[in-house]
């Protein structure tokens, strides 16, 4: 697979005996890692598809230790490249020139306040996803953001992507959870903007700066998060499609009968529910027969009184009548749904078992999704004849990852060289549909040198004088989402 290059490399390394002694007296030498061996967790992305080279790696454990290692690197011109749980999938997290300092922000993991009534929740960048809702849920409280990988992945690149999952039909992207941030900037100096104001128009919202920057204009040290309700109750069920096309019809009538009460509406195509089965254990197919298409829907109810189900069953009964669905298995238990959803959840980690692996992240207007697919398919068939496409994701906020696995028997390092031509070609649909290249994982490294053919020159423009402004000596993340130049 081709990687994206640099014009020019990194700023210019100063990283000397003295001043590298200076980074490590900030963290202490238990938390400066200089032998490969322990640097190994931090450099490798969990695909294998970027490894990276760094002199050391740096796990200060306070924002005023990320302040003065942002200050030494700033005074000397040494790039520092950000990290939280290192599970990004587009390669923003990896130093790949060997002259990049690693700041790791795992250490930062306190939960500095939860304020239930307010509705909100300051937390460091450091906590897992998993850790901020369970303590969202001890207060009696939702924070709605779920991905896959919650167990691992951390707030602060949660944040740092913009990370959307599969609450983002009710609730939006993580930039919709947040109501202030924590920054350390490229000089070292600390913006503190952690306020729980729901309701502020005293100049530039800032915090949407660092919000999806990748790391390039700022660190993320902490955010203050808002919280919900938690439902009081939720039915679940997976309904069996005959046409991609029949979701969007599925789609409406759930949200005219339940409106924000539908919390997940996720399309999942019969070979990714072959590879789940195949591959990750205690999951089986729910149905006696294959179906081309199903839908993982979920409605949320506020009280525990029965709605969330009979809401359910008229959405059911209704497409039914109209010759929509083809079949339904409908959760009996809290354990049946979550029977249910870890068909959907395996699906990233089942696929590693087919080959090779070719991913998207795109989105496209909803009523546009089958012809999407339907377009891409066929591009992909005549890229690579036999590979075996995997369009999934999250219907009701256009959000598609098309994956394509290789054909059976096809040489992975071969397929995986068509990465470029496949991406290409894909995207190409996406910008004739007026979608976007990158939906919710990023741009990262993989999708940097394509931005500038998918965005206007104006725009590019723009985004360059805000790194500019930000990060004069270019010391943010370089070559992540732009070229350093």
């Amino acid at each position: 697979m081709a990687m994206p290059q640099d014009r020019q490399p990194a700023p210019s390394p100063r990283l000397t005996p003295a001043v590298l002694a200076r980074l490590c007296e900030v963290v202490g030498r238990s938390h400066a890692l200089t032998d490969p061996d322990m640097q190994s967790p931090f450099l490798v992305e969990w695909r294998g598809i970027y490894r990276g080279r760094t002199p050391v790696v740096l796990r200060p454990g306070t924002v005023d230790e990320v302040a003065r290692i942002l200050a030494i690197a700033h005074e000397a011109g040494i790039a520092v490249v950000p990290q939280s749980g290192n599970t990004g999938l587009v390669g923003g997290q990896t130093p790949v020139d060997g002259t990049a300092i690693l700041v790791s922000l795992a250490r930062l993991d306190r939960i500095r306040s939860i304020d239930a009534a307010g509705g909100t929740m300051t937390v460091e960048a450091g906590v897992t996803l998993a850790n901020v809702q369970a303590a969202a849920a001890d207060a009696d409280r939702l924070f709605p953001l779920s991905l896959p990988s919650e167990g691992t992945c951390k707030i602060g690149g949660n944040l740092a992507t913009n990370a959307g999952g599969t609450g983002v039909l009710a609730y939006g992207n993580a930039r919709n959870l947040v109501l202030g941030v924590e920054v350390v900037l490229a000089d070292g100096r600390i913006w503190n903007g952690l306020r729980a104001l729901k309701k502020d128009n005293a100049g530039y919202d800032l915090k949407d700066l660092f919000i999806g920057s990748e790391g390039t204009l700022g660190l993320i040290t902490a955010a203050v998060l808002k919280l919900f309700p938690k439902p009081a109750e939720a039915a679940t069920a997976l309904v069996a499609l005959d046409r991609i096309s029949d979701a969007l019809t599925l789609l409406a009538r759930a949200q005219a009968t339940s409106g924000a009460g539908l919390t997940a509406f996720e399309f999942i195509p019969r070979i990714a529910l072959e590879f789940v089965t195949r591959h990750a254990p205690g999951t089986r197919d729910p149905f006696a027969t294959a179906h081309p298409w199903y839908v993982l829907l979920e409605i949320s109810g506020a009280k525990p009184d029965g709605r969330a189900s009979r809401e359910l069953e008229v959405v059911l009964t209704e497409a039914s009548e109209q010759g929509l669905l083809v079949d339904a298995v409908i959760a009996s238990s809290l354990t049946h749904a979550k029977a249910l959803w870890r068909l959907r959840e395996a699906i990233s980690e089942a696929q590693r078992f087919e080959g090779g692996n070719i991913k998207h992240d795109i989105s496209v207007p909803i009523p546009r999704i089958p012809e999407f697919i339907a377009r891409a398919d066929a591009a992909v068939a005549r890229i690579c004849p036999g590979a075996r496409p995997i369009p999934l994701g999250h219907f009701g906020d256009g959000n598609v990852h098309y994956n394509v696995a290789q054909p059976p028997g096809m040489d992975k390092d071969a397929f995986l060289a068509l990465w470029e031509p496949m991406a290409e070609a894909v995207h190409a649909i996406v910008t004739e549909m007026d979608g976007s290249i990158a939906a919710e994982h990023g741009v990262g490294r993989l999708k940097r040198d394509w931005l500038p053919r998918y965005k206007s020159a104006i725009e590019m423009e723009l985004m360059h004088r805000v790194k500019t402004a930000l990060d004069p000596k270019g010391i943010l993340n370089p070559g992540v989402v732009l070229r350093s130049e």
